[in-house]
C-alpha cells in the first residue's frame, strides 16, 4: 500500500471516529500518545544572510543546521563566497548560536558542509581511504573547535553533475564509506570526551527528494551510519524547469505532464523503498516559492510554458509583494495539497509553501511515523508565520 493511500484512508478514518463516542475515547488515547513523541525540527539558518542570530526562536527548534562550511584542501573549513555573494560567512555566527542554548538547553547544533554551490569537492574527498580519514578527522577537529553537536553533509549530488560537480560512478559506494568514516571518527571522539546515547555526536545528511539521488546511492547501507536524514522534499518543479508545476506539494499532482511525478509523499516511499526506516526521515518543507514570469493563461497558469525558470521567491517576499491588490489570486490544489498564485495580467505564476500546506504535511508525517521536519531556511520567513505553524502542529 502506497503512502497515497494511507493518507486518505487516515482522513476518512477520522471522520469516522469523530462520529462515535466509543471510538473517540480511542481516537484521543491515540493523540495522547503522539504527542508524547519528540519530533524533530531541524531549522536551516544561512551565514551568509545578514541576520541577527539572537532573534532565532530557539524554543520552536530542535536542531540547528549553520549552512555551510565549505571543503577547502579536502578538509571542513570556512572560506570562500556563497554564489549569492551576500554577506560573508562568519566564524562568530557559529559562536554566537550557542547563546541560543539559554533559551533552550536541548538545542543541538550542527555544521552542514557542502550545499548547492560547496559539493564541488565531495567526490573527491571520498575517493580513497587517505582522503576519507583525512575530511573526518578534519570534520572532528571543526565540530571541537566551535563546541558543535553534530555534523550534516549536504553532498548535491553523488554522481550527479549539480551545479557542475566533479562526479563518477564510484560516488555511489564511497558516499557510503564516507560516512562511514566520519561515523566511526565521531564515535571515537565521543568516547574520549564521555558523551553517551542522546549527547554522542551527530551524523546527518541532506537527500535529494527525487528518485536519481536514491538511484545514485545506497541508503539502505548508508543509513545505519546516520542519526537521521533530511529529504529535501521540495524543488520538484524548479530553476531548471521553464513549464509551472508545483514545488513542494505533499501528493503527485493531478493532471501534471512530467514524466515522474514527484511528491513529498513519493519522496519518502523511495527513501523507504530504498531500505531506510521511517523514523529516521524528516519531511524537508521550502520557506520560499518559485515564480515564472510570460506564463500561458490556460489553467490559471498551472503546468503551463513559461519565459522564465522558476525563479526562487522568498516566503517573506510573496506575502508582502504578492497580493490581491497587486492582481494576484490564491489557488488551492486540492489533488497536490499545495497552494499557488497567479496573476492573469501580469502572466506570473508562483508555488509555494503555507501554514496550511505545512499543516497537512505534518498531519501526514505524524501517521506514517516519520521523525519531524526540516525546513530552509529561517530567514525567509515572515513574521515567523511558517515556524508558527510548524510547532503549532507538529508538538
Amino acid at each position: 500500500m502506497n503512502f497515497k493511500t494511507i493518507f486518505l484512508i487516515i482522513t476518512i478514518s477520522l471522520s469516522m471516529w469523530q462520529c462515535d463516542d466509543v471510538n473517540q475515547k480511542q481516537l484521543t488515547e491515540s493523540k495522547e500518545d503522539v504527542t508524547l513523541k519528540k519530533y524533530k525540527t531541524i531549522g536551516y539558518i544561512a551565514g551568509y544572510r545578514d541576520f541577527d542570530f539572537s532573534k532565532i526562536q530557539a524554543d520552536k527548534l530542535t536542531h540547528i543546521n549553520y549552512a555551510f562550511a565549505n571543503i577547502i584542501d579536502g578538509k571542513v573549513d570556512f572560506g570562500g563566497k556563497t554564489a549569492s555573494n551576500e554577506a560573508d560567512l562568519k566564524e562568530e555566527d557559529i559562536k554566537s548560536l550557542q547563546d541560543l542554548k539559554r533559551i533552550n538547553p536541548e538545542l543541538k547544533i550542527l555544521v552542514s558542509v557542502g550545499g548547492w554551490t560547496w559539493s564541488t569537492h565531495f567526490s573527491e574527498v571520498a575517493s580513497s581511504s587517505s582522503n576519507r580519514s583525512i575530511f573526518a578527522r578534519s570534520a572532528v577537529d571543526f565540530l571541537l573547535k566551535y563546541h558543535l553537536d553534530g555534523i550534516d553533509l549536504d553532498w548535491e549530488y553523488p554522481n550527479q553533475i549539480g551545479a557542475g560537480n566533479p562526479h563518477s560512478i564510484e560516488d555511489i559506494e564511497n558516499f557510503t564509506l564516507l560516512l562511514k568514516e566520519v561515523r566511526e571518527q565521531l564515535d571515537k571522539q565521543s568516547s574520549l570526551d564521555g558523551k553517551e546515547g542522546g549527547e554522542k555526536y551527530i551524523l546527518t545528511i541532506a537527500t535529494g527528494g527525487d528518485q536519481a539521488f536514491v538511484e545514485n546511492t545506497n541508503l539502505g547501507e548508508a543509513h545505519q551510519y546516520l542519526d537521521f536524514i533530511n529529504i529535501m522534499t521540495y524543488d520538484a518543479y524548479n530553476g531548471l524547469h521553464s513549464s509551472t508545476g508545483h514545488h513542494a506539494n505533499l501528493l503527485p499532482a493531478k493532471g501534471d505532464p512530467a514524466t515522474e511525478i514527484k511528491s513529498a509523499i513519493s519522496s519518502v516511499q523511495g527513501h523507504v523503498d530504498a531500505g531506510v526506516p521511517i523514523e529516521k526521515i524528516n519531511l524537508g518543507l521550502a520557506f520560499y516559492g518559485r515564480k515564472w514570469e510570460g506564463v500561458n493563461s490556460d489553467n490559471n497558469g498551472l503546468f503551463q510554458p513559461a519565459k522564465t525558470v522558476g525563479m526562487i521567491a522568498f516566503y517573506r517576499n510573496i506575502i508582502q509583494n504578492y497580493t490581491s491588490e497587486k492582481g494576484y489570486h490564491a489557488f488551492w490544489d486540492s489533488s497536490a495539497q499545495a497552494p499557488y498564485l497567479w496573476n492573469a495580467d501580469s502572466l506570473v505564476f508562483i508555488s509555494y509553501e503555507n501554514p496550511r500546506s505545512i499543516q497537512l504535511k505534518i498531519e501526514y508525517l505524524k501517521e506514517a511515523g516519520l521523525g519531524g521536519v526540516m525546513f530552509w531556511e529561517y530567514t525567509d520567513d515572515y513574521h515567523s508565520q511558517l515556524l508558527d505553524a510548524i510547532s503549532k502542529n507538529l508538538n
